[in-house]
C-alpha cells in the first residue's frame, strides 16, 4: 500500500477545499494520485469545481506603461526572491525599464534582455526573473486600456472595439472600458468566449458532473450536464459572466446596454490578466 503522507493530504486540502479525512480517504482509494484523488472528490460533490490557485511563491512586480498616444500598451511581470527587494526603488525602477521595453516588441524580454539582466542581479544580490511581457497595439477603432491592481500583484490589458470614432472619445465609453479592467483583474476570467474553451476541458467537466448525478434517467442526466457546462461557461468565460458592479447583469448585456446608449456596436476584441507568480 502507498504510504499517504500528511504533505501529500496537505496538499489535496489545498487544491479542494475539502477535510482532511476526506481527503486522506480518497487518496487511499487511488493510491497516492493527486488528480485521480481530486477527481474521485469531485465527483462525489465534495470538491470545489476547479483547483484553488496555488499561492504565489514568487516576489516582485507587474507593471504597466503605454506609447503612441496610448494607442500601444506593455505589460510586464518581474519576479524577485523577497518581498524587501520588490520593494527596492532600484528593483521597481527596473521593472519601470522592462516595461518600456516591452513597448518594442512581442519577444521574450527573459532572452531580450539577457545581459542586462544578468547585470541587475549582480547589483542587488538577488535571483531576478523577467516571468511574461505582452504587448496590445490597437486594431482599428476602439480602445486599449491597463490596470494594475494590489500595487503591482495583478495587472490587466484589454481591447474594445467600437464602430465610430467619436466613441472612443465619450465618457461612457472611457468609463466601460475601465470597468471591464477592474471585472477581469477581480474575476481572472480564463478565457474571452466559450468557443475558447478547449473541447478536452468541456468533456473533462461533462464526465464529472455526470458522475455526479449517476443513477438519474438518461436523458435527466443530459439536462443536468448541459445545466451545469452553462454555469461552467458563466464563471470562466468573461462575455458570460456577471458583471461584478452588478451581478445579474452579464458583460454581454453590459457592451450591448452600452452599445444603445451610444449608438454603436462595441466588443472586446481581447484581455490577458496577470496574477504575481501564477
Amino acid at each position: 500500500m502507498v504510504d499517504i503522507t500528511a504533505a501529500l493530504v496537505k496538499q489535496l486540502r489545498d487544491a479542494t477545499n475539502v477535510s482532511m479525512m476526506e481527503c486522506k480517504r480518497a487518496l487511499q482509494e487511488t493510491e497516492g494520485d493527486l488528480d485521480k484523488a481530486t477527481t474521485l472528490l469531485r465527483e462525489k460533490g465534495m470538491a470545489v469545481a476547479a483547483k484553488r490557485a496555488a499561492k504565489a511563491a514568487n516576489q516582485g512586480i507587474i507593471a504597466a506603461t503605454s506609447a503612441d498616444e496610448g494607442k500601444t500598451l506593455a505589460m510586464a511581470e518581474v519576479n524577485c526572491e523577497t518581498d524587501f527587494v520588490a520593494r527596492n526603488s532600484d528593483f521597481k525602477a527596473f521593472v519601470e525599464q522592462v516595461a518600456e521595453a516591452a513597448l518594442g516588441t512581442d519577444d521574450a524580454l527573459c532572452e531580450v534582455m539577457h545581459d542586462t539582466l544578468i547585470e541587475k542581479i549582480a547589483s542587488i544580490g538577488e535571483n531576478i526573473k523577467i516571468r511574461r511581457n505582452t504587448r496590445y497595439t490597437l486594431q482599428g477603432t476602439g480602445k486599449v486600456a491597463s490596470y494594475i491592481h494590489m500595487g503591482g500583484k495583478v495587472g490587466v490589458l484589454i481591447e474594445v472595439a467600437c464602430g465610430k470614432d467619436e466613441t472612443v472619445t465619450s465618457p461612457i465609453f472611457d468609463e466601460l472600458v475601465r470597468d471591464l479592467t477592474l471585472h477581469i483583474a477581480a474575476t481572472a476570467p480564463a478565457c474571452l468566449t466559450s468557443d475558447e474553451v478547449p473541447e478536452e476541458d468541456v468533456a473533462a467537466e461533462s464526465a464529472i458532473f455526470a458522475k455526479q448525478v449517476e443513477g438519474k434517467p438518461e436523458n435527466i442526466i443530459e439536462q443536468i450536464v448541459k445545466g451545469k457546462i452553462r454555469k461552467y461557461f458563466s464563471e470562466i468565460c468573461l462575455v458570460e459572466q456577471g458583471f461584478v458592479k452588478e451581478p445579474k447583469v452579464s458583460i454581454t448585456e453590459l457592451l450591448d446596454e452600452k452599445g444603445k446608449e451610444l449608438g454603436d456596436e462595441l466588443k472586446i476584441k481581447r484581455f490577458v490578466r496577470y496574477q504575481l507568480g501564477q
